[in-house]
């Protein structure tokens, strides 16, 4: 009986073990390609760099009674200096910091390949006798557009706190805004045979990213020598967006008898 308790509790420990780890990122199919080299408008890298906080900060975040993620707060946090004197007894300030989207915690991370259609290329063969090959080119230049699927407060940070989750999680180049420049060539060809039509479609792939934001009032308490973080009146809220993936292109080819 012993054994068998054990052998439960061991594959129950396994299973939620399993279910709190991260997911893997995605799978890229072979239809999505990599277009950095080859696209006609260079897209400014939105990779955010992680700030790495000073030692005041690392103290101050450590005190926290919620975790402080949000890049802009920890550059001011950065950007300030305390130096409170040890002998004044009886020295205390509450110090309001403001409303902060503190952290965000991402639940799911899914890609659509197909998010926005870009180009198409297209060639009639229904009247040749031997097969023709077609690429892809861009035959004008197309912005897509991400964005949070609901408003929010301070929507700016928030943008910030998903792409970099995303962007973690995803092992992709993300951006909420991505632009194929007009002219964009691959050379990877698709075959249309006689007495068919032939269409290459290309698209935008991006990510679908939920999860729930933190908010909360950040005070800075001195008392004495001591400092610290203390965040009041804490809200979440859950929250949506799509972000396009930078500089890659996914491909869907279509060979049909009648015009589409």
């Amino acid at each position: 009986m012993k054994q068998l308790m054990t052998l439960f509790i061991s594959v129950m420990l396994a299973s939620v073990c399993s279910s709190l780890s991260f997911a893997e990122a995605p799978t890229i199919p072979k239809s999505v390609m990599d277009i950095s080299k080859e696209n006609t408008y260079p897209n400014p890298s939105q990779n955010l760099p992680y700030l790495q906080p000073s030692e005041l900060t690392k103290e101050l975040i450590k005190t926290s009674n919620v975790p402080i993620e949000n890049p802009v707060l920890i550059k001011m946090l950065n950007e300030s200096s305390i130096t409170p004197s040890p002998t004044a007894i009886g020295y205390r300030a509450a110090i309001y910091l403001g409303r902060w989207a503190l952290n965000y915690e991402s639940e799911e991370t899914t890609v659509n390949w197909e998010y926005q259609k870009i180009n198409t290329n297209f060639f009639d063969n229904r009247g040749g006798k031997s097969p023709v090959q077609i690429s892809y080119k861009q035959e004008a230049q197309k912005r897509v557009k991400g964005g949070l699927t609901a408003r929010i407060s301070d929507h700016k940070d928030v943008k910030k706190l998903m792409l970099m989750k995303a962007a973690k999680k995803s092992k992709m180049p993300l951006a909420f805004e991505t632009i194929v420049g007009f002219g964009t060539k691959k050379n990877q060809v698709y075959n249309i045979p006689p007495k068919k039509m032939g269409y290459l479609y290309a698209y935008v792939p991006a990510v679908n990213e939920k999860g729930k934001v933190t908010y909360g009032e950040v005070y800075l308490m001195l008392k004495g020598s001591k400092k610290q973080i203390v965040v009041k009146n804490v809200t979440q809220q859950g929250i949506g967006a799509w972000i396009p993936v930078q500089d890659r292109a996914s491909f869907h080819f279509l060979i049909t008898n009648q015009p589409r």
